[in-house]
């Protein structure tokens, strides 16, 4: 009888771990494939994100929508990855109104409850404030829009579809602000 415990004993520590390594298997093919992590570098999304807020961001599939926020790999002429808010996507026209810190989309006023501070002119501006998205191309802004380099600069310009990486959907840390985004 002892023989067939150590048995049954034997048998339940293999299950266990055959379980705890398909599920670290399912988590990294899930990671691979699906999802990325990245980290928030500066300051341009406040008060959506912060600095060296920990995201999980969907890659698999994915397709840009308004007021998702996105991770591109580069800009037109800024060669580091972005985290931005996907204000217009391709056939959309897009109309900024400097003065009055307006955003339009389609004719239509954005409501904008997550920006921090006014929509201004940035320094090397995109000459046309009035423009028609192209197809395969978005145009992105910081939530902090006194504090962003996007779109609305030539260093950024609109995107080309292919140079994002996918949405950000969940803030990882720190865990006092884990949820979704």
């Amino acid at each position: 009888m002892p023989e067939k415990k150590k048995e049954t004993l034997g048998k339940s520590i293999f299950d266990i771990l055959e379980f705890f390594l398909k599920c670290l298997l399912a988590v990294f093919l899930f990671i691979t494939f699906f999802c990325r992590q990245v980290t928030v570098d500066g300051s341009s999304m406040n008060d959506t994100l912060q600095n060296n807020d920990r995201l999980a961001v969907w890659t698999f599939m994915y397709e840009p929508r308004p007021k998702d926020i996105v991770v591109i790999t580069h800009g037109a002429k800024l060669d580091t990855m972005l985290i931005k808010r996907v204000i217009a996507v391709g056939g959309q026209r897009l109309t900024i109104n400097y003065d009055s810190g307006e955003v339009f989309v389609d004719g239509v006023l954005l409501y904008e409850d997550y920006i921090k501070g006014h929509t201004i002119k940035l320094s090397m501006p995109v000459k046309n404030t009035d423009l028609i998205i192209p197809e395969g191309y978005v145009f992105v802004m910081g939530d902090n829009r006194e504090n962003s380099t996007d779109s609305r600069s030539a260093l950024v310009d609109i995107i080309p579809v292919q140079n994002i990486i996918g949405k950000a959907f969940c803030r990882l840390a720190p865990l006092p602000r884990f949820g979704t985004i």
